[in-house]
């Protein structure tokens, strides 16, 4: 399993407090152990997973084919992946212990999957391995000359898991002591179940929404913390703006404590909802915030940072107001000749919100 395949895990370092910044210290191998051994994991970091594991086929080229060209890439892996299977990657790595649930195939490629999850001292034992069945599969492409950029196409785990593949008794085993349920909501069928189950038990539910898909909006009413993409606001919401995007997000979703959207190299930005209280009575325009406290940012540092906005009557025109207050945090500047590529990135980032909720 991978984020981004730069920097060795003993460099990895995890703030008490969530920054909200990417970092290079996030971007660790998948494949290399660093797990601390689970004697030493206390019963209060078990996170359970459920959506996508897969067999990621890594390629690298210098250049974007044209059509019906033949171009030659300059490396070529096949890892684990997935959505779930990075995330929850990244939370081992962290120190936390996680759960998945999912589905793979029992045969070779399946065993690879599961194998590279249990070296990162993962629970795999609710994954149900099934024949036949199909892996979960993708083919990324990673650009050199684009920043080292990446494009994915990925073929879904066929037949998918459905609520039958998880009867009453392992979805309550898999839930006890899990201090946090996470899904990218790719198995959604699956994914409510666990949801809904989660929510009768008051866990904390994180929802990656990555893009529009069959079941998401039922499992976003469930979601007590979201982590979206860079266009999933205005996408889901009809908003004109990111900003406007996130205090929609919130207003249709009363029980969102906050919504992050991930910028790539641009870092993120997040609505944290807070208790009405001893606040400015004046709505503040979150637009017009969101673009002070971007040019308020000292851009010659290369070093992650986090602007944090005082608790307001954040508004948005011909949306509505939310208290709360927002958060912007850069990205770490890194040299191109350092990265490797950007799959897995996203969940890395997922990971790390794990470790901090």
């Amino acid at each position: 399993m991978r984020a981004l395949h730069t920097s060795p895990p003993s460099r990895c370092h995890i703030p008490t407090n969530f920054t909200l910044s990417y970092s290079r210290k996030f971007m660790v191998k998948m494949s290399i152990h660093s797990t601390p051994s689970a004697s030493s994991k206390s019963i209060d970091t078990i996170v359970l997973g459920c959506g996508m594991v897969a067999l990621d086929y890594l390629v690298t080229v210098d250049s974007y084919p044209k059509p019906d060209d033949k171009i030659r890439s300059t490396s070529f892996q096949v890892q684990g992946g997935g959505n779930t299977g990075n995330a929850m990657t990244c939370a081992a790595r962290l120190g936390l212990t996680p759960r998945i649930i999912s589905k793979a195939a029992d045969d070779s490629q399946g065993k690879r999957i599961l194998n590279e999850l249990e070296a990162d001292g993962i629970d795999t034992s609710f994954i149900v391995v099934s024949q036949p069945q199909v892996n979960c599969e993708s083919f990324c492409a990673s650009y050199t000359f684009l920043l080292k950029t990446r494009s994915s196409i990925y073929t879904p785990g066929y037949p998918p898991m459905v609520a039958d593949d998880l009867p009453d008794s392992r979805l309550s085993s898999a839930l006890d002591g899990a201090r946090l349920v996470y899904t990218d909501g790719v198995l959604h069928e699956a994914a409510l179940v666990v949801a809904q189950e989660a929510h009768q038990r008051s866990i904390p539910i994180v929802i990656d929404a990555e893009r529009k898909i069959e079941g998401l909006d039922e499992l976003l009413h469930l979601a007590t913390y979201i982590v979206c993409s860079t266009r999933f606001p205005r996408i889901w919401t009809k908003a004109p703006s990111i900003a406007g995007g996130l205090i929609s997000i919130l207003l249709k979703l009363p029980s969102a404590k906050f919504v992050i959207a991930t910028l790539g190299e641009d870092g993120c930005i997040m609505l944290e909802r807070a208790e009405t209280g001893d606040i400015q009575p004046e709505e503040v325009d979150i637009d017009d915030l969101f673009e002070n406290m971007k040019q308020s940012i000292d851009t010659t540092s290369t070093m992650p940072t986090c602007k944090t906005s005082d608790i307001a009557k954040l508004h948005a025109k011909g949306i509505g107001t939310v208290c709360g207050r927002l958060l912007v945090g850069t990205a770490e500047k890194i040299p191109s000749s350092e990265i490797v590529d950007t799959t897995g990135a996203g969940d890395a980032f997922v990971g790390a919100v794990l470790y901090c909720t």
